[in-house]
Parts: structure tokens; C-alpha cells; sequence
């Protein structure tokens, strides 16, 4: 298992459902889910990142912590408002935005 201690961030993901290319089991179950990331907004490369689930709100979106496999590649784009696509391989499911930028340790 995946051990997550330091996230970066808190953001809400909105997941896709299996019709708009989202997963066909629906949001990950796991404590820690690991998948690949893109900043649309930025141009940078494909990372890898770490959420942990906090809650779900009524919406229907998620809370989560969010972490990455190498954080320095990632803090340079990470500020409250960003948006990420969160991939598995080629296909998008879920949008996420930052809700919070959380304090080192």
C-alpha cells in the first residue's frame, strides 16, 4: 500500500461518470488512490499523484488531499484555483481544482 504523509493540497474532484470516459467502478475506493495528473493551464508534463479521500459533499464532488510522487515537480503549479485532469493511461476521469494549499511540514 501506498503510504501518504505530506499532501500538498486539498482539492475537489469531480469524477466522470463511465458515459463521459470516467471509470466504470465510479471513484476509486482505495484509502490512497495513485494516478497520473496534467496542469491543462500550464503546460507541464505528466505527473504522478497521490489522493486521499476526505469527504464527499453534497454536490456529489469530492475532498481530498492531494500529494505527488516528486512534490517539487509539482509545487510550481499548484496555487488555489488550479485545475488538473486526473488520467488513467490516455483517458480523463476526473477534473479536480485546488481548494487549498496546505503548509509544509
Amino acid at each position: 500500500m501506498i503510504e501518504f504523509k505530506e499532501p500538498l493540497a486539498v482539492a475537489e474532484i469531480r469524477w466522470l461518470p463511465e458515459s463521459e470516459g470516467g471509470r466504470a467502478s465510479g471513484p476509486p475506493s482505495a484509502p490512497v488512490y495513485a494516478a497520473t495528473v496534467t496542469f491543462p493551464s500550464s503546460g507541464a508534463a505528466l505527473l504522478s499523484i497521490l489522493v486521499q479521500y476526505i469527504c464527499t459533499q453534497p454536490d456529489g464532488t469530492t475532498l481530498a488531499n492531494i500529494g505527488f510522487l516528486v512534490p517539487d515537480l509539482a509545487r510550481p503549479h499548484l496555487r488555489v484555483g488550479a485545475e488538473l485532469q486526473i488520467t488513467e493511461g490516455p483517458t480523463v476521469v476526473a477534473h479536480a481544482v485546488v481548494r487549498e494549499l496546505l503548509p509544509a511540514e
